[in-house]
């Protein structure tokens, strides 16, 4: 495995896998604290700048023989199938199966099949992986502000139970969540209609929004892995059910550049960015 990806360290039972790409250059201090002493990734990926190095977006302008080396050094690494969807910033939940079509449209999956990874694309969204204790299923959710705003994570939740009520008896279950790098909240500039989305929803979400400037400049940092810990706790999480991002720096997919792709950092500069992805499937 790549040394610089990130691992979760989360309570999964053990055929529950999840693994966070990165562009493809290590660096320290994040979960798995592995890397390697040239201070560079065992696989640095095949695409070149701006989408150095190991892109995965197929939508981004990169070479689309570039894309699918680093696809498949991915699921040879992984030893599963990655599940690539056309994300477009829906509530839409896709059930996988092994027939199920890479660019499928929707911005959240769940499957309970063996070697079938849900996969989410990310370069500032944040990605959220699911599964519960018992691990009978796994489960994955794009969540930008849009997706969130409109309930992305609600959506995949009860598509979870519904996927319960037909072949898994969860009268007992207890699903815990992981939350990916993304955009932090000194780097997320946002207008009021944004602040206003989540407030007319989500009771609590003021308090993740701080105002730029004076308070009618009508501009806010959002604090985006805050507000989906807020829904995800309104869905029923409890504090010891929800891992991964705390919205420290080490997160932020803007503030580090070497490790993380940042659309909002790179395409203004740059043109575009590449796309990293969190995947979680059973063993």
């Amino acid at each position: 495995m790549n040394p610089d990806w990130i691992i979760p360290n989360w309570p999964a039972p053990p055929h529950v896998k999840a693994v966070f790409t990165s562009r493809g250059i290590a660096q320290t201090g994040f979960e798995t604290g592995r890397v390697s002493k040239s201070g560079k990734s065992g696989y640095s990926g095949a695409s070149q700048p701006p989408f150095n190095a190991f892109n995965l977006g197929d939508h981004v302008g990169d070479d689309p023989n570039h894309v699918m080396a680093n696809r498949h050094m991915l699921q040879v690494l992984l030893g599963v199938k990655p599940i690539y969807l056309k994300q477009v910033h829906s509530t839409e939940v896709v059930t996988l199966s092994p027939k199920t079509p890479h660019g499928t449209v929707a911005d959240a999956c769940i499957t309970t099949e063996k070697k079938l990874a849900c996969t989410i694309m990310v370069a500032d969204c944040l990605p959220v992986l699911f599964t519960d204790m018992e691990g009978r299923f796994v489960a994955a959710a794009h969540a930008g502000w849009r997706g969130l705003a409109g309930g992305v994570l609600r959506q995949n939740m009860e598509s979870i139970y519904a996927l319960a009520g037909v072949n898994i008896d969860y009268s007992d279950i207890k699903i815990i969540a992981w939350l990916g790098p993304c955009i932090g909240p000194t780097t997320f500039e946002v207008g009021a209609e944004v602040k206003a989305a989540f407030a007319a929803k989500f009771v609590g979400s003021e308090c993740y929004f701080k105002a730029v400037g004076t308070l009618d400049s009508g501009k806010y940092l959002a604090d985006l892995a805050g507000l989906a810990k807020l829904q995800l706790k309104l869905l029923g999480l409890a504090d010891d059910q929800i891992f991964g991002n705390d919205s420290s720096e080490q997160w932020c997919t803007v503030n580090n550049s070497l490790r993380f792709f940042s659309h909002r950092r790179d395409a203004v500069k740059l043109g575009s960015s590449g796309r990293m992805a969190g995947c979680i499937w059973l063993e």
